[in-house]
């Protein structure tokens, strides 16, 4: 893939992995359009980065979800390139039976039913740009999962899931469909420190990055790297040791 002169919509990009990437597309030399809940934290990035451009929107909805793509293409004709990172990971127990289903839902919503419905609202467009390119930010659980992430896990397999399927049909199109699989990162998903023992997210965009240039489809890093290749039997062994 190439970086550069591109026309980037990325989600969940006000911080954490979204704007790393967003940033790597910036100094690669295109113009990123970067889309979260929150003004405030959009402001922030905008004011490290003033290139950003910034759009609020929650694509837990799915009418703004429309109107995201609709306002996108409208203002930035030649937008080719859709990455799909937006997330959020809760720590369940399903067992609970306090829990609140809204809450879990948001979980599913968020992390599958957004990535593949803009997916599908943008191949029309996408289908007529040079270099265009959907990028699905999964997850190393895609793989085996963590069971005090239950939902998280599962909507990461099945996005990975999707990515395969996407990739395959849109092939006729000359739509490239790429996947990041981080492991855990250093970011404030979940929660603010929760994921102090993760990688840098600064190693981990530039590996990621540079793979992606080189041309690779599906890339991780550390551990994630190790369980996209697995074994059936090494992921069964991985999955005891990370529910111990």
């Amino acid at each position: 893939m190439n970086l550069a002169n591109n026309t980037v919509l990325l989600t969940g990009g006000a911080s954490g992995i979204g704007l790393a990437l967003a940033v790597r597309f910036l100094q690669a030399g295109s113009k990123v359009i970067i889309c979260g809940r929150r003004a405030d934290k959009l402001a922030e990035a905008q004011q490290r980065y003033p290139a950003l451009n910034l759009r609020v929107c929650d694509v837990a909805n799915a009418a703004e979800r429309v109107e995201l793509v609709r306002w996108a293409t409208a203002e930035f004709p030649g937008l080719n390139v859709l990455v799909n990172n937006a997330g959020i990971q809760n720590r369940i127990q399903l067992a609970d039976d306090s829990a609140d289903w809204e809450t879990r839902r948001q979980e599913l919503v968020i992390n599958v039913e957004a990535p593949m419905h803009l997916s599908t609202l943008l191949i029309p467009h996408l289908r007529r740009q040079a270099g265009a390119a959907i990028i699905n930010v999964t997850s190393g659980l895609s793989f085996a999962p963590a069971a005090f992430v239950p939902i998280y896990s599962a909507t990461k397999a099945a996005l990975h899931s999707f990515t395969l399927s996407l990739r395959h049909q849109l092939a006729p199109t000359g739509i490239a469909v790429l996947e990041i699989v981080p492991p855990a990162v250093n970011t404030d998903l979940g929660g603010p420190g929760l994921h102090t023992f993760g990688v840098p997210v600064d190693a981990f965009a530039d590996s990621v990055m540079a793979r992606l240039a080189s041309g690779e489809q599906e890339v991780g890093y550390g551990t994630s790297e190790e369980v996209r290749l697995a074994s059936r039997a090494e992921l069964d062994e991985r999955f005891r040791m990370m529910n111990r």
